[in-house]
């Protein structure tokens, strides 16, 4: 039936009702913060380019955590800076690596959290790129990341990320093949119940510039599109998602979240596993410098888009804004 009978407007006269028929719920269990944890940081190293984050000690590590378990965040994900890179990235698979350490010292302070990782080359190798360097053959050779040797390293970081207490290992390389070489090895080892959140649907992005300064990630040379996704393409997302299931996912991700949410809600509806949504660093320094130029409410505009994400169909939403959304939700709530 049409206007008069049809009164859309009936169902939103007050917050309570509004709250009653409210189709998608954002709650601080949903969220994951990420963390960057720096051997060289004796402190909180601020990140210039993302106000309100820190490079931290692995004391401060643990500080971090325990606010965010505090606040209801259920788990944060690690990423490690080591004092010193080489051209195989060494530092990510050593026993006494940043990580490592970092997940022994919050496992211990904070038995409640879950520990996710970042299985990845890109923060520890000397060249920037997230695997191995290569030598291409043919008319077109030259130096190219090799895909089948990186898998053996990227098996050995999520091993020793097992070891040293992760509870979700999440390979972020988008290397072909990488995810059931990392099931292989976790099953070989006595991680048969170690999930892995795979990063299957992750774009060659404009958004990622703050990540790569908080952890001197960019490449030395050349970019990542030979492995990152084409933002362009929406069909290949889903072919990615659908290999890491075949290969043994037990989570799926799409990243960067912000300009993806179709994609967000096409690989909900293709796969049946939980979907996580990437707020990427970009997309956070993209809210902060407007909220701080007064253009717009951070805590408005924050909580809009992570429940849009929510809708799109995201059942995990990782965001370096969970702490502050933690906390405001905890607000309304009362």
């Amino acid at each position: 039936m049409s206007f008069p009978v049809t009164r859309m407007r009936r169902l939103r006269s007050s917050p309570a009702l509004r709250g009653l028929v409210r189709e998608t719920d954002l709650r601080a269990c949903q969220l994951v913060a990420p963390i960057f944890v720096s051997e060289a940081s004796a402190g909180g190293e601020p990140i210039e380019a993302m106000p309100g984050v820190r490079r931290l000690s692995v004391a401060g590590a643990v500080d971090e955590a325990r606010e965010l378990a505090a606040l209801g965040v259920p788990a944060v994900l690690l990423f490690g800076i080591p004092a010193e890179k080489d051209p195989e990235g060494s530092g990510a698979y050593d026993s006494d690596g940043v990580v490592q350490l970092a997940l022994r010292a919050i496992a211990q302070a904070v038995p409640e959290l879950l520990l996710m990782t970042d299985v990845c080359l890109c923060e520890y190798t000397d060249h920037g790129h997230c695997g191995v360097l290569g030598e291409r053959a043919g008319a077109r050779a030259g130096v190219t990341v090799d895909n089948d040797a990186t898998l053996e390293l990227l098996a050995r970081i999520a091993v020793s990320h097992a070891e040293a207490g992760a509870d979700i290992v999440a390979p972020s390389d988008m290397m072909d093949g990488r995810v059931g070489a990392i099931r292989r090895a976790l099953d070989e080892d006595g991680f048969s119940q170690t999930p892995i959140l795979a990063y299957s649907a992750k774009f060659a992005s404009a958004f990622y510039g703050p990540f790569r300064e908080a952890a001197g990630s960019a490449p030395a040379f050349g970019d990542r599109r030979g492995y990152q996704m084409d933002p362009a393409n929406g069909a290949e997302a889903l072919r990615e998602a659908l290999l890491d299931v075949q290969e043994g996912a037990d989570m799926v991700m799409v990243k960067p979240a912000l300009a993806y949410g179709d994609l967000i809600a096409a690989v909900k509806s293709a796969c049946s596993l939980p979907v996580a949504a990437y707020n990427v660093s970009g997309e956070y320094a993209m809210v902060k410098a407007a909220a701080a130029a007064g253009y717009l409410d951070e805590r408005e505009t924050v909580l809009e888009i992570l429940t849009s994400l929510r809708r799109a169909g995201a059942d995990i939403v990782i965001t370096y804004h969970a702490k502050e959304a933690a906390r405001w939700l905890s607000e309304t709530a009362r």
